[in-house]
């Protein structure tokens, strides 16, 4: 397959890389700068700047383009930045697929979590209803972008979770804190927090591409659900460091503002069921098995 590939240079859209061509296919990346590599194609999200033909000759799309939102805090124009950086690409994603004579077969497009917002401990399957609060309202936003895309190409909408890296992405701060032995819980540690390890992240994408009855919302999470605490006292045991220094929810609140309340404290229990009646297999089903290859080399 060519596979076309918005942030690509992201965490999830390098390792997507790196497994499509051990499939022995080809990923086919999208840059703002001057192309430099033959399977590099310039565009501009801003200005919807793409040229449409290239979509002729490519199999699959998957639309991972936007700021992070592990940037905290989240300014008013950080928070432009994040809403503009999802819409803008994903618009003009579709708006190449609407335009081009021979279509892709597939396009997977980025969601989110956020999507459930806050929900204790009430376990989310895709059918849950949209929550409360500014990534709700975002990730509701871009899927509706998503669904624009032309009828007779297959929309998949990866509802993307904590991925649990060795160096970058949602562990990139709380690494260093972990193997110096000064971390622990935030907050109480009892909200939920759903999660998947960076290989599964990027061959579940590969999977639902190749799944030609999937579309609509797939939660990528692992199927073991964990609680803050859980998954920080295990990161702990596999780094072999304590964890037995909290961090108190006002104090997050006082430094990250909203985003600490949606990111960090937030609950999300998910369900991995949709995804594994597929016949999905995880490499790191269990949050030891991730903590562990997380550990192996951090």
């Amino acid at each position: 397959m060519r596979v076309l590939i918005s942030g690509a240079s992201g965490l999830v859209g390098t390792e997507l890389q790196k497994q499509l061509l051990a499939l022995g296919h080809t990923p086919v990346v999208l840059v703002r700068d001057q192309v430099t590599k033959a399977n590099q194609v310039h565009w501009n999200p801003t200005t919807g700047e793409l040229d449409h033909t290239v979509m002729e000759s490519i199999d699959a799309v998957v639309n991972m383009a936007g700021a992070t939102t592990g940037k905290l805090p989240w300014t008013k124009n950080y928070k432009k930045e994040l809403v503009n950086s999802r819409l803008d690409s994903t618009r003009t994603l579709v708006k190449a697929m609407v335009k081009a004579t021979k279509k892709p077969k597939v396009f997977v497009s980025g969601s989110a979590s956020g999507f459930y917002g806050d929900t204790a401990d009430v376990l989310l399957n895709e059918t849950a209803p949209r929550g409360a609060g500014f990534l709700a309202d975002l990730a509701v936003a871009w899927e509706r972008e998503a669904m624009k895309a032309p009828s007779g190409i297959r929309v998949v909408l990866a509802r993307t979770t904590m991925v649990l890296s060795r160096k970058k992405g949602a562990l990139g701060r709380l690494l260093p804190i972990l193997r110096a032995g000064v971390g622990g819980k935030l907050g109480n540690g009892k909200q939920w927090w759903a999660w998947i390890s960076l290989p599964d992240q990027a061959r579940a994408i590969i999977h639902l591409i190749n799944t030609g009855s999937a579309s609509g919302p797939y939660n990528l999470t692992a199927p073991e659900p964990a609680t803050c605490e859980t998954l920080i006292m295990q990161l702990g045991k596999s780094l072999n460091k304590p964890t037995l220094i909290p961090v108190p929810a006002f104090a997050l609140k006082l430094a990250f503002w909203e985003g600490a309340q949606e990111l960090l404290l937030c609950s999300q229990k998910m369900s991995a069921d949709r995804l594994l009646a597929t016949g999905f297999i995880f490499e790191h089903p269990t949050l030891k098995s991730a903590c562990d290859w997380v550990a192996a080399k951090s």
